[in-house]
């Protein structure tokens, strides 16, 4: 019997895959409990449905991150801090300060996980970070730490 499965189940696969299982497990196990749904004419074209427009959106973010990723590759980033005479920061600069920077450079809103930065900058100085905006789109950058006047 072919079911169109509403949940993951552990030995058959993922949320809205369709599977060829037998009778008895199907009526006794998957039906019973909510699990799955029998894929006939009318399931099988809406899980198509679902799984296109699924598939449209995740092309539709993909491409918005890699713009924005175009818009960041390259872009120095100057973050200004208090620090001392000898070079030392008060502090440090955290990827939140970064993405707050990013943000407004952008104009788009840029979460303070998806910035990867060498651990705990404490000096002046200019230095290589990442943001991750998507799997697989990644857009380098250098951030730029200066003393505040």
């Amino acid at each position: 019997m072919k079911v169109i499965l509403k949940q993951d189940v552990k030995s058959i696969g993922k949320k809205d895959e369709i599977h060829e299982v037998s009778d008895g497990y199907a009526r006794n196990y998957l039906l019973p409990r909510g699990l799955a749904a029998v894929a006939d004419a009318g399931a099988l074209n809406q899980a198509r449905t679902k799984s296109e427009a699924k598939a449209h959106h995740e092309a539709e973010a993909r491409a918005a991150a890699e713009a924005l990723a175009a818009k960041i590759k390259g872009q120095t980033v100057a973050v200004a801090v208090k620090g001392g005479a000898s070079g030392k920061l008060y502090g440090k600069v955290t990827g939140k300060d970064v993405a707050d920077v990013l943000s407004k450079l952008t104009g788009t809103e840029i979460d303070k996980k998806k910035v990867e930065m060498p651990a705990s900058i404490k000096e002046f100085g200019t230095y290589d970070a990442n943001v991750r905006l998507y799997a697989g789109v990644v857009a380098p950058f250098k951030v730029k730490v200066e003393e505040l006047v």
